[in-house]
Protein backbone atom coordinates (compact mmCIF):
# COMPACT_ATOMS: atom_id res chain seq x y z
CA UNK A 1 0.00 0.00 0.00
CA UNK A 2 1.36 3.67 -0.98
CA UNK A 3 0.00 6.31 1.51
CA UNK A 4 -0.71 9.58 -0.19
CA UNK A 5 0.87 13.08 1.63
CA UNK A 6 0.35 16.44 1.48
CA UNK A 7 2.92 19.01 1.34
CA UNK A 8 6.67 18.63 0.17
CA UNK A 9 5.67 20.81 -3.34
CA UNK A 10 8.87 23.14 -2.43
CA UNK A 11 10.69 20.40 -2.28
CA UNK A 12 10.07 18.31 -4.96
CA UNK A 13 10.60 21.60 -7.22
CA UNK A 14 13.97 21.87 -5.89
CA UNK A 15 14.88 18.55 -6.47
CA UNK A 16 13.77 19.04 -10.10
CA UNK A 17 15.83 21.90 -10.80
CA UNK A 18 18.97 20.32 -8.71
CA UNK A 19 18.41 17.41 -11.67
CA UNK A 20 18.49 19.79 -14.19
CA UNK A 21 21.24 20.86 -13.23
CA UNK A 22 23.35 17.64 -12.84
CA UNK A 23 21.54 16.70 -16.12
CA UNK A 24 23.29 19.50 -17.92
CA UNK A 25 26.44 18.93 -16.02
CA UNK A 26 29.45 21.76 -16.27
CA UNK A 27 28.12 24.61 -18.37
CA UNK A 28 31.94 24.52 -19.79
CA UNK A 29 31.37 21.50 -21.29
CA UNK A 30 29.38 21.51 -25.04
CA UNK A 31 25.74 20.10 -24.29
CA UNK A 32 25.22 16.66 -25.96
CA UNK A 33 22.46 16.94 -28.51
CA UNK A 34 19.99 14.36 -29.48
CA UNK A 35 21.20 13.98 -32.68
CA UNK A 36 24.87 13.13 -31.18
CA UNK A 37 22.96 10.60 -29.04
CA UNK A 38 21.01 9.25 -31.88
CA UNK A 39 24.07 8.70 -34.32
CA UNK A 40 26.74 8.12 -32.02
CA UNK A 41 25.14 5.91 -28.86
CA UNK A 42 22.73 3.98 -31.74
CA UNK A 43 22.84 0.72 -29.85
CA UNK A 44 21.76 2.65 -26.40
CA UNK A 45 18.37 4.46 -28.84
CA UNK A 46 18.15 0.78 -30.32
CA UNK A 47 17.61 -1.00 -26.46
CA UNK A 48 15.72 1.63 -25.56
CA UNK A 49 12.89 1.45 -28.97
CA UNK A 50 12.95 -2.17 -28.44
CA UNK A 51 12.03 -3.00 -24.39
CA UNK A 52 10.36 0.64 -24.93
CA UNK A 53 7.73 -0.90 -27.64
CA UNK A 54 8.39 2.29 -29.67
CA UNK A 55 10.30 2.56 -33.43
CA UNK A 56 11.27 6.35 -33.34
CA UNK A 57 15.24 6.97 -32.73
CA UNK A 58 14.81 10.66 -32.48
CA UNK A 59 12.12 10.05 -29.16
CA UNK A 60 14.25 6.74 -27.64
CA UNK A 61 17.08 9.83 -27.93
CA UNK A 62 15.37 12.59 -26.27
CA UNK A 63 14.20 9.77 -23.46
CA UNK A 64 17.72 8.73 -23.15
CA UNK A 65 19.07 12.34 -22.62
CA UNK A 66 16.41 13.16 -20.78
CA UNK A 67 16.99 10.33 -18.64
CA UNK A 68 20.84 11.46 -18.13
CA UNK A 69 21.18 7.67 -19.51
CA UNK A 70 19.47 5.49 -17.10
CA UNK A 71 18.22 3.08 -20.05
CA UNK A 72 15.37 1.77 -17.69
CA UNK A 73 14.44 4.89 -16.92
CA UNK A 74 14.43 6.11 -20.63
CA UNK A 75 12.25 3.32 -21.43
CA UNK A 76 9.65 3.75 -19.02
CA UNK A 77 9.58 7.83 -20.80
CA UNK A 78 9.12 6.28 -24.43
CA UNK A 79 6.73 3.73 -23.24
CA UNK A 80 5.06 6.50 -21.18
CA UNK A 81 4.93 8.85 -24.22
CA UNK A 82 3.28 5.85 -26.35
CA UNK A 83 0.35 5.37 -24.45
CA UNK A 84 -1.04 8.75 -25.05
CA UNK A 85 -0.61 8.20 -29.54
CA UNK A 86 -3.71 7.26 -30.85
CA UNK A 87 -3.68 3.56 -32.82
CA UNK A 88 -5.05 3.73 -36.50
CA UNK A 89 -4.60 0.55 -37.83
CA UNK A 90 -2.14 -2.30 -38.12
CA UNK A 91 0.34 -3.42 -40.30
CA UNK A 92 1.30 -6.70 -42.04
CA UNK A 93 4.00 -9.07 -40.33
CA UNK A 94 6.98 -7.64 -41.04
CA UNK A 95 8.51 -10.09 -43.98
CA UNK A 96 12.51 -10.30 -42.39
CA UNK A 97 13.05 -13.02 -45.48
CA UNK A 98 13.14 -9.76 -47.62
CA UNK A 99 14.82 -7.26 -45.21
CA UNK A 100 17.75 -5.05 -46.57
CA UNK A 101 20.22 -7.09 -44.75
CA UNK A 102 23.44 -5.38 -43.04
CA UNK A 103 24.72 -8.17 -41.23
CA UNK A 104 23.93 -11.90 -41.50
CA UNK A 105 25.63 -15.27 -40.25
CA UNK A 106 24.98 -18.84 -39.48
CA UNK A 107 27.30 -21.20 -37.00
CA UNK A 108 25.76 -24.00 -38.08
CA UNK A 109 27.78 -24.53 -41.72
CA UNK A 110 31.06 -22.46 -42.90
CA UNK A 111 29.21 -21.84 -46.53
CA UNK A 112 25.54 -21.02 -46.31
CA UNK A 113 23.46 -19.62 -49.29
CA UNK A 114 24.37 -16.00 -49.86
CA UNK A 115 27.45 -16.47 -47.81
CA UNK A 116 28.44 -14.77 -44.31
CA UNK A 117 27.75 -11.16 -44.30
CA UNK A 118 30.10 -10.28 -40.81
CA UNK A 119 28.82 -6.26 -41.34
CA UNK A 120 29.11 -4.21 -38.52
CA UNK A 121 30.15 -6.55 -35.05
CA UNK A 122 31.94 -6.22 -31.69
CA UNK A 123 32.80 -9.82 -32.03
CA UNK A 124 36.00 -9.97 -33.48
CA UNK A 125 37.60 -6.95 -31.81
CA UNK A 126 39.94 -6.56 -28.92
CA UNK A 127 38.18 -5.45 -25.66
CA UNK A 128 40.96 -2.67 -24.79
CA UNK A 129 40.02 1.05 -24.74
CA UNK A 130 40.80 3.25 -27.81
CA UNK A 131 42.40 6.19 -26.46
CA UNK A 132 41.95 7.37 -29.63
CA UNK A 133 38.17 8.14 -29.14
CA UNK A 134 39.60 10.77 -26.45
CA UNK A 135 40.34 12.92 -28.97
CA UNK A 136 37.79 15.71 -30.69
CA UNK A 137 37.24 13.65 -33.94
CA UNK A 138 38.46 10.13 -35.31
CA UNK A 139 41.16 10.07 -37.33
CA UNK A 140 39.93 7.30 -39.60
CA UNK A 141 38.45 7.99 -42.54
CA UNK A 142 34.87 6.13 -43.11
CA UNK A 143 33.93 7.74 -45.93
CA UNK A 144 33.76 4.53 -48.17
CA UNK A 145 31.62 3.36 -45.18
CA UNK A 146 29.29 5.80 -44.85
CA UNK A 147 25.07 4.63 -44.32
CA UNK A 148 23.63 5.98 -47.62
CA UNK A 149 19.98 5.93 -45.29
CA UNK A 150 18.40 3.62 -47.50
CA UNK A 151 20.37 0.03 -47.05
CA UNK A 152 23.45 0.74 -48.81
CA UNK A 153 26.62 2.06 -48.51
CA UNK A 154 27.83 4.69 -50.69
CA UNK A 155 31.15 4.15 -52.47
CA UNK A 156 30.69 0.26 -52.88
CA UNK A 157 30.08 -0.10 -56.64
CA UNK A 158 31.38 -4.04 -55.76
CA UNK A 159 27.69 -4.93 -54.70
CA UNK A 160 25.89 -7.62 -56.74
CA UNK A 161 23.15 -7.34 -58.56
CA UNK A 162 20.03 -6.92 -55.63
CA UNK A 163 17.85 -9.89 -57.11
CA UNK A 164 20.48 -12.12 -57.01
CA UNK A 165 21.31 -10.63 -53.09
CA UNK A 166 17.85 -11.10 -52.07
CA UNK A 167 17.37 -15.02 -53.60
CA UNK A 168 20.69 -15.73 -51.26
CA UNK A 169 20.05 -14.20 -48.43
CA UNK A 170 16.08 -15.72 -48.57
CA UNK A 171 15.35 -16.71 -44.56
CA UNK A 172 15.56 -20.36 -44.56
CA UNK A 173 17.24 -21.25 -41.21
CA UNK A 174 20.25 -22.72 -42.96
CA UNK A 175 20.92 -26.00 -44.66
CA UNK A 176 19.42 -27.72 -42.24
CA UNK A 177 15.60 -26.92 -42.91
CA UNK A 178 15.95 -28.66 -46.03
CA UNK A 179 16.98 -31.98 -44.10
CA UNK A 180 13.87 -33.00 -42.24
CA UNK A 181 16.07 -32.36 -39.47
CA UNK A 182 13.77 -29.46 -37.85
CA UNK A 183 10.91 -28.91 -37.02
CA UNK A 184 8.60 -27.15 -39.10
CA UNK A 185 7.61 -23.59 -38.26
CA UNK A 186 4.26 -23.49 -37.36
CA UNK A 187 1.16 -21.44 -37.41
CA UNK A 188 -1.70 -20.47 -35.04
CA UNK A 189 -4.43 -19.85 -39.01
CA UNK A 190 -6.95 -17.37 -38.06
CA UNK A 191 -6.34 -16.85 -34.42
CA UNK A 192 -5.98 -13.62 -33.71
CA UNK A 193 -2.74 -12.34 -32.31
CA UNK A 194 -2.43 -11.13 -28.69
CA UNK A 195 -1.67 -7.56 -28.17
CA UNK A 196 0.28 -7.92 -24.49
CA UNK A 197 0.37 -3.46 -24.67
CA UNK A 198 -3.59 -3.93 -24.39
CA UNK A 199 -4.50 -6.86 -22.55
CA UNK A 200 -2.46 -8.72 -19.65
CA UNK A 201 -0.69 -12.31 -20.90
CA UNK A 202 -2.82 -15.01 -19.49
CA UNK A 203 -1.12 -18.16 -18.01
CA UNK A 204 -0.67 -20.70 -19.17
CA UNK A 205 0.75 -18.57 -21.98
CA UNK A 206 0.63 -18.68 -25.93
CA UNK A 207 3.78 -18.26 -27.78
CA UNK A 208 2.39 -14.86 -29.49
CA UNK A 209 2.31 -13.33 -26.27
CA UNK A 210 5.67 -14.90 -25.11
CA UNK A 211 7.63 -12.94 -27.83
CA UNK A 212 6.35 -9.90 -27.22
CA UNK A 213 7.00 -10.34 -23.31
CA UNK A 214 10.16 -11.37 -24.02
CA UNK A 215 10.91 -8.61 -26.82
CA UNK A 216 10.46 -5.86 -24.37
CA UNK A 217 11.83 -7.53 -21.47
CA UNK A 218 15.06 -6.65 -19.58
CA UNK A 219 18.02 -7.64 -21.60
CA UNK A 220 19.90 -8.16 -18.50
CA UNK A 221 17.26 -10.32 -16.94
CA UNK A 222 16.83 -12.62 -20.16
CA UNK A 223 20.58 -12.73 -20.72
CA UNK A 224 20.69 -14.22 -17.01
CA UNK A 225 17.91 -16.98 -17.62
CA UNK A 226 19.53 -17.40 -21.06
CA UNK A 227 23.04 -18.41 -19.55
CA UNK A 228 21.39 -20.36 -16.28
CA UNK A 229 19.83 -22.59 -19.70
CA UNK A 230 23.54 -23.07 -21.16
CA UNK A 231 24.79 -23.92 -17.83
CA UNK A 232 22.53 -26.95 -17.45
CA UNK A 233 19.62 -25.48 -15.51
CA UNK A 234 17.61 -26.53 -18.75
CA UNK A 235 20.21 -28.46 -21.03
CA UNK A 236 19.56 -25.66 -23.28
CA UNK A 237 22.59 -25.04 -25.88
CA UNK A 238 21.83 -24.40 -29.28
CA UNK A 239 23.23 -23.32 -32.32
CA UNK A 240 22.52 -20.21 -33.99
CA UNK A 241 20.87 -21.32 -37.35
CA UNK A 242 20.58 -17.67 -38.29
CA UNK A 243 21.49 -14.18 -37.01
CA UNK A 244 20.85 -11.06 -39.35
CA UNK A 245 20.74 -7.73 -38.88
CA UNK A 246 19.07 -5.07 -41.53
CA UNK A 247 15.60 -3.22 -43.24
CA UNK A 248 12.31 -4.66 -43.23
CA UNK A 249 9.92 -3.07 -44.86
CA UNK A 250 6.43 -2.20 -42.93
CA UNK A 251 3.38 -2.41 -45.08
CA UNK A 252 -0.29 -1.22 -43.85
CA UNK A 253 -3.27 -2.28 -45.78
CA UNK A 254 -5.93 0.59 -46.03
CA UNK A 255 -8.83 -0.99 -45.27
CA UNK A 256 -11.03 1.58 -47.55
CA UNK A 257 -8.95 0.31 -50.81
CA UNK A 258 -8.06 -3.11 -49.74
CA UNK A 259 -4.81 -2.52 -50.83
CA UNK A 260 -1.06 -2.76 -49.40
CA UNK A 261 0.83 0.71 -49.12
CA UNK A 262 4.56 0.55 -47.96
CA UNK A 263 4.98 3.21 -45.21
CA UNK A 264 8.47 3.31 -43.88
CA UNK A 265 11.20 1.05 -43.17
CA UNK A 266 12.12 -1.12 -39.67
CA UNK A 267 15.84 -1.56 -38.63
CA UNK A 268 15.79 -4.77 -36.89
CA UNK A 269 17.94 -7.97 -35.28
CA UNK A 270 16.19 -11.45 -36.03
CA UNK A 271 17.62 -14.62 -34.51
CA UNK A 272 17.01 -18.19 -34.99
CA UNK A 273 18.63 -21.15 -33.28
CA UNK A 274 18.06 -24.93 -33.59
CA UNK A 275 18.04 -27.14 -30.49
CA UNK A 276 18.70 -31.01 -30.26
CA UNK A 277 15.92 -32.82 -28.72
CA UNK A 278 15.02 -36.27 -28.29
CA UNK A 279 11.48 -34.63 -27.15
CA UNK A 280 8.84 -37.66 -25.45
CA UNK A 281 9.39 -40.08 -28.03
CA UNK A 282 6.43 -39.70 -30.31
CA UNK A 283 8.73 -38.08 -33.24
CA UNK A 284 12.14 -38.91 -34.30
CA UNK A 285 15.00 -37.05 -32.38
CA UNK A 286 15.59 -33.65 -33.95
CA UNK A 287 16.16 -29.86 -34.02
CA UNK A 288 13.78 -27.70 -32.38
CA UNK A 289 13.58 -23.92 -32.78
CA UNK A 290 13.78 -20.70 -30.57
CA UNK A 291 12.94 -17.24 -32.45
CA UNK A 292 14.09 -13.90 -31.25
CA UNK A 293 13.66 -10.39 -32.96
CA UNK A 294 13.99 -7.27 -31.42
CA UNK A 295 14.08 -3.24 -33.00
CA UNK A 296 17.50 -1.81 -34.24
CA UNK A 297 20.96 -3.56 -33.81
CA UNK A 298 20.42 -5.93 -30.65
CA UNK A 299 22.18 -9.63 -31.16
CA UNK A 300 23.01 -10.35 -27.64
CA UNK A 301 19.35 -9.56 -26.81
CA UNK A 302 17.68 -11.23 -29.99
CA UNK A 303 20.27 -14.54 -29.38
CA UNK A 304 19.37 -14.28 -25.46
CA UNK A 305 15.53 -14.07 -26.68
CA UNK A 306 15.40 -16.94 -28.79
CA UNK A 307 16.63 -19.37 -26.45
CA UNK A 308 14.35 -18.22 -23.58
CA UNK A 309 11.79 -19.01 -26.15
CA UNK A 310 12.83 -22.13 -26.93
CA UNK A 311 13.21 -22.78 -23.23
CA UNK A 312 9.64 -21.85 -22.06
CA UNK A 313 8.73 -24.50 -25.15
CA UNK A 314 9.91 -27.10 -22.95
CA UNK A 315 6.55 -28.75 -22.05
CA UNK A 316 5.17 -28.03 -25.33
CA UNK A 317 7.62 -31.02 -26.61
CA UNK A 318 7.61 -32.98 -24.51
CA UNK A 319 10.38 -32.39 -21.94
CA UNK A 320 10.65 -32.07 -18.62
CA UNK A 321 9.80 -28.55 -16.75
CA UNK A 322 11.92 -27.71 -13.86
CA UNK A 323 14.24 -25.00 -13.72
CA UNK A 324 13.09 -21.10 -13.64
CA UNK A 325 13.68 -20.07 -17.71
CA UNK A 326 11.48 -23.18 -18.72
CA UNK A 327 8.34 -21.19 -15.94
CA UNK A 328 6.43 -18.95 -18.42
CA UNK A 329 4.80 -17.12 -15.12
CA UNK A 330 8.20 -16.78 -13.56
CA UNK A 331 10.05 -15.79 -16.90
CA UNK A 332 6.96 -13.22 -18.24
CA UNK A 333 6.32 -11.79 -14.68
CA UNK A 334 9.66 -10.53 -13.78
CA UNK A 335 11.19 -9.80 -17.21
CA UNK A 336 10.11 -5.84 -17.21
CA UNK A 337 12.15 -3.81 -16.79
CA UNK A 338 9.80 -1.28 -16.32
CA UNK A 339 7.73 -2.83 -13.82
CA UNK A 340 10.72 -4.43 -11.77
CA UNK A 341 12.11 -0.75 -11.61
CA UNK A 342 8.63 0.36 -10.15
CA UNK A 343 7.99 -2.03 -7.40
CA UNK A 344 11.27 -1.57 -6.62
CA UNK A 345 11.86 2.30 -6.57
CA UNK A 346 8.14 2.84 -4.91
CA UNK A 347 10.05 1.52 -1.76
CA UNK A 348 11.97 5.24 -1.80
CA UNK A 349 7.95 6.89 -1.45
CA UNK A 350 6.73 7.59 2.08
CA UNK A 351 5.27 4.99 3.83
CA UNK A 352 4.69 6.33 7.31
CA UNK A 353 1.30 4.49 7.66
CA UNK A 354 2.35 1.42 6.96
CA UNK A 355 5.58 1.42 9.13
CA UNK A 356 3.41 2.40 11.74
CA UNK A 357 0.68 -0.03 11.29
CA UNK A 358 3.77 -2.50 11.02
CA UNK A 359 5.29 -1.14 14.31
CA UNK A 360 2.16 -1.49 16.54
CA UNK A 361 1.51 -5.45 15.42
CA UNK A 362 5.04 -5.54 16.32
CA UNK A 363 4.80 -4.20 19.96
CA UNK A 364 1.65 -6.23 19.98
CA UNK A 365 3.90 -9.77 19.13
CA UNK A 366 6.40 -9.25 21.35
CA UNK A 367 4.32 -8.37 23.93
CA UNK A 368 2.84 -11.69 23.50
CA UNK A 369 5.98 -13.93 23.10
CA UNK A 370 7.11 -12.06 26.69
CA UNK A 371 3.81 -12.98 28.39
CA UNK A 372 4.47 -16.83 26.82
CA UNK A 373 7.95 -17.16 28.76
CA UNK A 374 6.88 -15.94 31.90
CA UNK A 375 4.24 -17.95 32.36
CA UNK A 376 5.19 -21.42 33.48
CA UNK A 377 4.50 -24.21 31.76
CA UNK A 378 1.71 -26.49 32.54
CA UNK A 379 3.11 -29.74 31.13
CA UNK A 380 6.17 -31.21 33.08
CA UNK A 381 8.78 -33.50 31.07
CA UNK A 382 8.94 -36.69 32.03
CA UNK A 383 12.82 -37.31 33.17
CA UNK A 384 14.12 -40.21 30.62
CA UNK A 385 15.23 -43.58 32.28
CA UNK A 386 19.32 -43.72 31.95
CA UNK A 387 19.91 -46.93 33.82
CA UNK A 388 22.17 -48.82 31.46
CA UNK A 389 21.01 -51.43 29.66
CA UNK A 390 21.72 -55.18 30.73
CA UNK A 391 23.16 -57.99 28.09
CA UNK A 392 21.68 -60.81 29.93
CA UNK A 393 22.46 -63.08 27.38
CA UNK A 394 25.30 -64.82 28.98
Amino acid sequence: MITSIKGGEAAIAASHRLLAKRRRGNPAVADIGVNQIREQLSLAVDRVMSEGSLYDPALAALAIKQAEGDLTEAIYLLRAFRTTLARFGYAEPIDTAAMVVRRRIATTHKDVPGGQLLGPTYDYTHRILDVALLGEAGSDDLSDLVDGGDGTNEGDSSDPAPDAVALALTRDCGVLARADLVEEPRSDGEEKVADITRDPVVFPSRRDERLQALARGDEGFLMGLCYSSMRGYGRNHPFVAELRYGDAAVVLTIPELDIPVGIGTLRVTECQTVHLTTGDGSLPPRYTRGYGLVFGHGERKALSMAIVDRSLRSAELGERVAYPAQDDEFVLSHSDSVAASGLVQHLKLPHYVDFQAEMQMLDQMRAEHAARREKPSSETIPELDRTPEVDCAD
